[in-house]
C-alpha cells in the first residue's frame, strides 16, 4: 500500500500552490492572533510561530493585518518561509498583509510559551530551562552529555541521555 505525501511545508512551493482553504475573514486583533496560532513553525512543526513567540505584534487596520516578527536569530533561514506562511495565511483570510520583521530587541527563549515547552518535550526535545544539563524528554533524566554544541538548527544542540542512551535535541537558552 503506498504512502501517503507528507503536508507540505508551510510558506514552501507545494505549500503555496496546494488548493488553499478559506480562513473565516478576523474581525479583532485577538483573532487575528487565533489565525496566526494556525501556523506551525516551519523547523519545528510541532509549534506554532505564537508559541515561539517570534509574532510580536499583530492588529488590524480595517483589511490590513499588521504583523511583526522578530525571529531566532537575525540570520534565521525559515524567517522567509515564516514571513510568506503568513502572508499566504492572511491573503486566505481575506487581508492585505503588512509584515515587519524586528530584530530589536532580540528573540530570547523565554519568549516561548508554557505550551511550547510542553510541545517540544512531548516531541522530545529538551526545552530550554537555564540549567547546566538538560532532562532527558524521555525519561526525564539529569543524567544527559552534550554530543555536539550544534544540532539539527542552530538554536538547538545535541544531547545523549546517560541513563536511556537516547540521543536528543536541546533548545538553547538565549
Amino acid at each position: 500500500m503506498p504512502r501517503p505525501a507528507p503536508a507540505p511545508v508551510p510558506g514552501s512551493r507545494a505549500d503555496v500552490t496546494r488548493p488553499r482553504a478559506r480562513h473565516a475573514t478576523p474581525s479583532t486583533d485577538a483573532a487575528l492572533l487565533d489565525l496566526l496560532a494556525t501556523i506551525p513553525d516551519p523547523e519545528i512543526p510541532v509549534i506554532t510561530i505564537t508559541d515561539l513567540g517570534i509574532v510580536r505584534a499583530a492588529t488590524l487596520d480595517g483589511t490590513t493585518a499588521r504583523v511583526a516578527i522578530t525571529p531566532t536569530y537575525s540570520g534565521c533561514p525559515a524567517t522567509s518561509l515564516i514571513a510568506l506562511a503568513v502572508e499566504s495565511r492572511l491573503r486566505d483570510a481575506g487581508l492585505t498583509p503588512a509584515i515587519e520583521t524586528r530584530l530589536d530587541p532580540p528573540w530570547t527563549t523565554d519568549w516561548l510559551t508554557e505550551a511550547a515547552h510542553e510541545k517540544l518535550r512531548a516531541y522530545g526535545i529538551a526545552p530550554p530551562t537555564g540549567a547546566t544539563r538538560p532532562r532527558c524528554p524521555r525519561c526525564d533524566s539529569p543524567a544527559t552529555t552534550e554530543i555536539s554544541r550544534f544540532g539539527s538548527t542552530p538554536c538547538k544542540a545535541q544531547w545523549r541521555c546517560d541513563a536511556c542512551a537516547e540521543p536528543f535535541d536541546h533548545f538553547k537558552c538565549h
